[in-house]
């Protein structure tokens, strides 16, 4: 199975976070909701996993067993 980079990761981890802390506190728009969406989508797809709590699970356990996040090549543009 390919493996996500952990800079993917700890991105998405932190994109999903941020997002369900707007939601509980009051912000619920269709819009919201999607970006939500799309992102426990997204790390499903990057863990190879079928739920959103299997999906932070396994990404922070790829997170842990990774090497220092080197995203040097995530930004070589």
């Amino acid at each position: 199975m390919l493996m996500a980079h952990p800079a993917v990761l700890r991105e998405l981890i932190d994109q999903y976070e941020a997002l369900t802390a707007v939601g509980a506190t009051g912000g619920d728009s269709a819009q919201l909701r999607q970006r939500v969406d799309d992102v426990a989508y997204t790390l499903c797809v990057s863990t190879g996993t079928r739920g959103v709590d299997a999906a932070l699970n396994a990404a922070r356990h790829q997170l842990l067993d990774a090497r220092p996040l080197d995203d040097s090549v995530l930004n070589a543009a």
